[in-house]
């Protein structure tokens, strides 16, 4: 079992920053990649960005150049800095960990992006 807790949402304008992490914890050392997905109403869940446990990265066209994922191994945190909001960014934002086989979700924080 693999926990995960997200924090970092909330209200920003056009053009502002937000910092979401997502903290794991129990069978962590089976994790062999995380990544942030999101999710608007009326709209299909979407992965965001994503990284490997070997630090590869990965990011949907939207957010290229705007978003940046990162991890601390100490931490067991996985973080997503983002940059230059736009109000289409407005989605609940999920943390995911990738085990063989195996797929975990946090709860979700919200982010709205509004002027």
């Amino acid at each position: 079992q693999v926990q995960l807790v997200e924090s970092g949402g909330g209200l920003a304008q056009p053009g502002g920053s937000l910092r979401l992490s997502c903290a794991a914890s129990g069978s962590i050392r089976n994790i062999y990649g995380m990544g942030w997905y999101r999710q608007a109403p009326g709209k299909e869940r979407e992965l965001v960005a994503a990284i490997t446990s070997g630090g590869s990265t990965d990011y949907r066209d939207s957010v290229k150049g705007r978003f940046t994922i990162s991890r601390d191994n100490a931490k067991n945190t996985v973080y997503l800095q983002m940059t230059s909001l736009k109000p289409e960014d407005t989605a609940v934002y999920y943390c995911n960990a990738r085990l063989p086989g195996l797929f975990y979700w946090g709860q979700g924080t919200q982010v709205t992006v509004s002027s």
